[in-house]
């Protein structure tokens, strides 16, 4: 029997005991459970620098230490990274997950007051919890909902939208969202559809086919109608990309977009219908791999001057190619911006929790921003202990939630942990500093809106003592190998 994954330093002992040995109880409405979350560590003695740490052996995870580390040293012989806030880069949007329809149905399972403990833990912005500031939506179901709709499955074709509803998501969807709004009303949303309503598609189905163009003018009015329903339910929609994945189609649901086909949609459809609504709402391309398919597609786009002038910028995930292609985007297009909007974890067997942290850390959390993405989001928030619900046939049917729930146990996954060395810290608003790279120490800085400056830092295989430098000071500290740790100072 495996046990769920430890608890990030419970507020006390007897807690962490009840929770990895058989959960909480099921609490009254009035006097909710309250989450694990990491108390008020305090160093030895004085210390300019806040330290969090998770090691891959778990034996640490996301803590604050009681290290003493202060800018008060001599560069030594052991490597160096320094930090300089005078180079700055792209500001940042946040950090997060996808919010399926997975995710929402697995928390509103869980009773109110243990929900709303665990919300609180995972989106408030106070001192105390990870504070995640981005969400990914889908528009309709994704592989990763119990079921395959949209938003008008009115079977015979409905270009006037007559069938449109957002009814599907009231049952468990909307209302979670909703509670995550009340924690933190400014994280920013974006939302992504798998398919267009099979009516519209030349397969007439769920999976795979295109969209045909006679219905790109309804598509395009069926995008405005979620933001504008989005934001009469009270939630505000940032961004939205117009199709998740567009060069596969063996997802359910899934839809294939070509790089012209979407250039064409965004210049003579969705961009002029955001227009005339009045919409902000920003239109994201792409979606998917950095490989030379998809830099080809984004190239496509941002190269028509009529499709680009209505695009913010390209989305990324990373089931192929390299994150550091995202770097060619930005040379290619500077002022378009760029968003890293999805990758997976594996259900344990392949890969290890060390691994998966080094993983995601090195590409993701650490990787997307050195190469220019505004914000990092992991796919997805909470799955159920069988890695569901999703769809039938090909698709998510072994991705590792960020948080595995079984009624009102929760474990939290690399995913999570991952996430919270970025999220805690590097506020929206947060700008990208320079920083040198020591050999198999991969590290990223920011500085934060309220002064701060935080540095992510991996040791992937390097010596555990290295230094860290900052306006002609140094302090001297060590990790062990595979640990990630978070300064703050």
């Amino acid at each position: 029997m495996r046990l769920p994954t430890r608890f990030p330093c419970p507020a006390s002992l007897l807690l962490a005991l009840l929770l990895l040995l058989g959960g909480c109880k099921k609490d009254s409405p009035d006097t909710p459970v309250t989450p694990p979350v990491t108390p008020p560590t305090t160093p030895t003695g004085p210390s300019q620098v806040a330290v969090w740490l998770t090691t891959p052996d778990k034996t640490t995870l996301f803590a604050r230490q009681r290290t003493v580390l202060n800018f008060n040293g001599t560069a030594n012989a052991d490597p160096t990274i320094s930090v300089d806030t005078t180079q700055t880069f792209q500001t940042m949007d946040g950090f997060g997950y996808t919010l399926t329809g997975g995710s929402a149905y697995v928390m509103s399972l869980m009773s109110a007051g243990n929900r709303a403990a665990l919300i609180r833990e995972l989106f408030a912005t106070d001192s105390t919890y990870i504070g995640v500031s981005y969400l990914r939506v889908s528009i309709g179901a994704s592989d990763l909902s119990s079921q395959v709709y949209t938003y008008d499955d009115s079977g015979a074709p409905d270009p006037n939208l007559t069938g449109f509803s957002l009814a599907q998501e009231q049952a468990y969807f909307i209302p979670v969202l909703k509670e995550i709004l009340a924690v933190n009303p400014s994280i920013k949303i974006l939302g992504s559809p798998w398919t267009a309503p099979s009516w519209m598609k030349s397969n007439n189905s769920p999976i795979g086919g295109s969209l045909l163009p006679q219905y790109y003018p309804a598509y395009a009015q069926y995008f405005v109608k979620y933001i504008q329903g989005m934001q009469a339910l009270g939630i505000p929609i940032d961004a939205v990309t117009l199709q998740n994945e567009p060069l596969y189609g063996g997802n359910n649901p899934s839809m294939v977009m070509t790089g012209a086909e979407q250039a064409a949609f965004i210049k003579n459809n969705v961009g002029p219908a955001f227009r005339a609504a009045g919409l902000s709402t920003k239109i994201i391309a792409y979606d998917h791999n950095p490989d030379a398919a998809g830099l080809a597609f984004v190239n496509t786009v941002l190269s028509d001057p009529a499709a680009s002038a209505f695009t913010d910028g390209s989305a990324f995930h990373l089931y192929g190619g390299t994150i550091g292609a995202l770097s060619s985007v930005h040379d290619n297009f500077p002022g378009k911006n760029l968003y890293f909007t999805e990758q997976w974890t594996q259900a344990p067997g392949t890969n290890s929790f060390a691994s998966d942290l080094t993983d995601h850390l090195l590409k993701l959390e650490i990787g997307g921003p050195r190469n220019w993405s505004r914000n990092v989001l992991e796919w997805n928030l909470a799955s159920d202990q069988n890695y569901g619900p999703h769809t039938s046939g090909t698709g998510c049917s072994t991705c590792l939630g960020a948080l595995t729930i079984s009624g009102n146990t929760v474990a939290r996954n690399v995913a999570y942990y991952t996430v919270a060395h970025a999220s805690k810290f590097v506020r929206p608003g947060s700008v990208r500093v320079a920083t040198n790279q020591p050999a198999n120490l991969p590290n990223v800085a920011y500085k934060t809106p309220s002064g701060k400056r935080v540095l992510v830092v991996l040791n992937n295989g390097a010596s555990p003592s290295f230094n860290i430098q900052y306006k002609g000071k140094t302090a001297y500290t060590t990790l062990p190998v595979g640990a990630v740790a978070t300064y703050v100072w």
